[in-house]
């Protein structure tokens, strides 16, 4: 088992960063302009609360 000096260690919050990368240049891009700040702000904000609360 890998010694975990730090949370970036963790393989969750690793996952949760590259999700967080993955909604914000692959899913966002993809929406309307005009949802650029309704829909888009909220899944931005929730991807990047994930990795927050680890």
């Amino acid at each position: 088992m890998a010694q975990i000096n730090s949370f970036e260690d963790l393989e969750c919050w690793k996952a949760a960063t590259e999700l967080r990368r993955y909604v914000s240049k692959g899913i966002l891009s993809k929406f309307p302009p005009d949802e650029k700040f309704a829909l888009t702000n909220q899944l931005r904000r929730s991807s990047r609360s994930v990795s927050d609360n680890i």
